[in-house]
């Protein structure tokens, strides 16, 4: 690849015009010295010194500077040029030592971030394989544990073939739900689900997630209430069935990490004059600090001891983050160890139409 070579004179000039006025001033200086008569002679031998010395001095050191760099300059170059992908080398070389070492700075910086960027993507590579691995894993092995039990005899017995088959699906009902929610992040971050944007009621749709989710709240005695028992009725704009999908996540979430006998609150809160903030809220376990920015990642737990008693797929905070990026709104997480947890998001008010003037 051939390399431009961009000259700059900022040196030679000024490097020369030292050397002409040290040199010019010192052979006044004897001049003066040996012939003090003679200051005609002096000023006319002063100016044609200095101009023929400083022609003299750049034109030398321009040409040493322009070798000397060059020479060097290019093998680092050359040496980057390997790097096919860098900006670096589709600049002209400059004799200009600052400049230079502001882009070689500027390339070494980049390419840091660079690596270090690609470093935690293949760590979050490797994390999001080993967890989607043991996510199938799991059910897959149930499947085929009472698959092949019922193959080795048991199908002959009807009690333990019906029984097994029954498990058997619930793992394939797992599969197929770990599946769909992969499917529907795979859709959401292509932007290839689109959304169907409506305005609802969120104080009903809201009403209906506890409905839906009662029994479960049930069976571990949490409580489901909304903060203000006089909540009205509010109309907001988005995709009725996903924003009840990122309700749902969340408030299953409340009462899987609840404390038995605890409560989950929900508000509904005016933002701004076109936003709105609903807020779910519990006096769960709480998550520890340095968990919480990995909170919306695909498969990450806080417990790492593998169990999956509370079931899900792993990717529910994950779903709920990308329905709501899809809306263009924000989702916050609060949460303090031993106290509880606070999931809010924003949401866009429907406009009320206005009122024609009267005349």
């Amino acid at each position: 690849m051939k390399i431009n070579f961009k000259k700059t004179y900022k040196f030679a000039i000024k490097s020369a015009l030292y050397i002409s006025l040290f040199t010019t001033g010192f052979v006044l200086l004897l001049m003066n010295i040996f012939y003090k008569n003679q200051l005609k002679y002096q000023v006319g031998f002063g100016i044609i010194f200095i101009i023929s010395v400083y022609i003299f001095s750049f034109l030398v050191l321009q040409y040493r500077v322009e070798r000397f760099i060059y020479r060097r300059v290019k093998k680092i170059y050359d040496e980057v040029s390997l790097l096919q992908s860098t900006t670096l080398i589709n600049q002209p070389i400059t004799t200009d030592m600052e400049t230079l070492s502001r882009e070689v700075k500027k390339f070494a910086t980049d390419k840091k971030l660079e690596i270090e960027m690609l470093e935690i993507r293949e760590q979050y590579r490797r994390e999001f394989l080993g967890n989607v691995s043991h996510e199938l894993k799991t059910p897959l092995f149930t499947v085929q544990g009472y698959v092949s039990t019922l193959l080795d005899g048991a199908m002959d017995d009807k009690t333990i073939r019906k029984k097994y088959l029954k498990r058997a699906e619930k793992g394939v009902e797992r599969l197929i739900y770990i599946v769909e929610d992969l499917d529907m992040i795979t859709k959401l971050e292509s932007g290839d689900l689109d959304l169907n944007i409506t305005e609802f009621n969120i104080v009903e749709l809201l009403q209906n997630v506890f409905d839906l989710l009662e029994m479960k709240a049930d069976k571990k005695k949490i409580k489901l209430a909304f903060e203000s028992k006089n909540l009205q009725s509010l109309l907001v704009k988005g995709d009725k069935d996903r924003i009840q999908q990122v309700l749902e996540n969340l408030i299953v979430n409340s009462i899987k990490y609840g404390r038995e006998g605890g409560l989950t609150e929900v508000g509904v809160v005016n933002l701004t004059k076109k936003k709105v903030l609903i807020r779910i809220s519990d006096n769960g376990e709480g998550v520890e600090k340095q968990n919480i920015p990995r909170l919306f990642e695909r498969f990450y737990r806080v417990d790492k001891s593998g169990t999956r008693s509370e079931g899900g797929s792993g990717l529910g905070l994950a779903i709920v983050k990308h329905i709501i990026e899809a809306h263009k709104e924000k989702v916050y997480v609060e949460s303090e160890f031993g106290i509880g947890s606070e999931f809010s998001f924003t949401l866009e008010k429907a406009q009320k139409p206005q009122k024609p003037e009267v005349k």
